[in-house]
C-alpha cells in the first residue's frame, strides 16, 4: 500500500535556506495491487512525487506510507531493505556505463544473492521481450536512448518488485514498444505488483483505462477513472476504496497476455531479500569497476543468445515473459 497524509515536500535553496514547497498537502491512498497513471503538466512535481515513492526523498511535512513503513520515522538502516521492494524507471535512465546491457538488468538479482545459473534465462528472456537480445553484450555509449530505455525498464522489473514506478518509461519508445512496455506491466500489475506511471501520453491513458492523479503546481487535483466525473476533494474519494486491479482494455496489433507459469515457479531458497545489498545505492556508488562480462556466464552456455523461448507452450509471439523468479509473495 502507499499512503500519502497532507504529504508536503520543500528542496532547500541555494543558501541552505527552505525553498518553495514542491509538493503541497498530497492525502490519497493506493491500494495494494492497484495500478495508477500520473498526468500533470512539466514542473507539476510528478518526478518528486515518484522518488518519495521510491523512498528517495522523506517528505517535510505530513506523512508517507509506502509498504507498510512510515518515512518520517524509519531509520536510515531500514530504508535500503525497503528500496529491494520497489523498481523504479528513470527519466535518465541511470544505467550503468561500464556494464553491458546483459549485466545492468541482471545487476539486481545478483544483489539479491541469485545464481548466475538461476538468472541467465531470466534476463535473457526480458531483453528478449523488450528487442534487446541482439545487444545484450553492447554497453549503454553504444545504445541509442530508446535502447538504454528498454534496458532500464527491463531491469526494473527483473526481480518482480511489489511497487513499480515508472517516470515517461515509454517517451523514447516507439508506438509498438510502448504497447508491448504497457502489455508487460499490466501483466505485472495481474500477479499483484502495484504500479504507477507517469506520463504526458493521453493516447496511453485511454488505451489502457485505469485510475488517474492529476498534479498541477504541486497539489492533486483530480483523482479518478478517466470516465467518471472529477471528485471535488481527491483525499475522500472513492479512490481510497479502489477495487485492487490494474487497466482494462486491450491494443490493437498485440494479445491481451492470459496466465502463465509465471505464476506458479517457485522462488528460489538463494534469494534474500533482507540481506542483500541496496541496489539503489550500491548500482551508483559501490557497483564493481569492471562488468563480469559474457565470459564469466560460462562460456556459451551462459551467453543470453540463443536462450531457449520460456514462453509457455503454444503462447503467441507477443506473449510477455512470465518465467521470471525472485519476487517474494505476500
Amino acid at each position: 500500500m502507499v499512503r500519502f497524509s497532507d504529504a508536503g515536500l520543500r528542496y532547500p535553496d541555494p543558501s541552505g535556506g527552505e525553498g518553495d514547497e514542491t509538493l503541497k498537502h498530497l492525502s490519497f491512498t493506493l491500494p495494494r495491487g492497484s495500478f495508477t497513471w500520473l498526468t500533470g503538466a512539466s514542473g507539476a512535481g510528478k518526478t518528486t512525487l515518484l522518488r518519495l515513492m521510491q523512498c528517495a526523498l522523506r517528505p517535510t511535512s505530513g506523512e508517507v506510507e509506502i509498504l507498510g513503513v512510515r518515512l518520517s520515522q524509519a531509520k536510515r538502516e531500514a530504508l535500503p531493505p525497503l528500496r529491494r521492494r520497489i523498481g523504479a524507471v528513470f527519466q535518465d535512465y541511470r544505467l550503468l556505463p561500464y556494464l553491458s546491457a546483459f549485466d545492468n538488468v541482471a545487476l539486481p538479482l545478483r544483489l539479491a544473492g541469485r545464481s548466475e545459473a538461476s538468472l541467465r534465462p531470466d534476463v535473457a528472456e526480458l531483453l528478449r521481450w523488450v528487442g534487446l537480445e541482439n545487444r545484450a553484450d553492447s554497453l549503454p555509449p553504444q545504445l541509442s536512448g530508446g535502447e538504454q530505455q528498454r534496458v532500464a525498464i527491463a531491469r526494473a522489473v527483473v526481480a518482480r518488485p511489489e511497487l513499480l514506478v515508472a517516470d515517461e518509461p515509454t517517451g523514447n519508445l516507439d508506438p509498438r514498444q510502448a504497447r508491448r512496455l504497457l502489455a508487460l506491466l499490466t501483466e505485472m500489475n495481474r500477479l499483484g505488483t502495484t504500479v504507477v506511471v507517469a506520463t504526458h501520453s493521453e493516447e496511453l491513458v485511454a488505451a489502457f483505462p485505469a485510475p488517474v492523479m492529476t498534479l498541477e503546481r504541486g497539489r492533486l487535483v483530480a483523482f479518478g477513472h478517466p470516465d467518471e466525473a472529477p471528485d471535488a476533494d481527491p483525499a475522500a474519494s472513492a479512490w481510497n476504496n479502489a477495487p485492487e486491479q490494474g487497466p482494462t482494455g486491450t491494443w490493437d496489433d498485440g494479445p491481451e497476455p492470459t496466465g502463465t507459469a509465471w505464476d506458479n515457479r517457485p522462488s528460489p531458497a538463494t534469494t534474500t531479500w533482507d540481506d542483500a545489498p541496496d541496489p539503489a545505492a550500491v548500482a551508483w556508488d559501490d557497483a564493481p569497476g569492471t562488468s563480469p562480462g559474457p565470459a564469466s556466464r560460462g562460456g556459451a552456455a551462459a551467453s543470453p543468445h540463443g536462450t531457449p523461448d520460456r514462453r509457455p507452450p503454444g503462447a503467441p509471439p507477443d506473449t510477455p515473459p512470465y518465467g521470471m523468479r525472485g519476487r517474494r509473495d505476500g
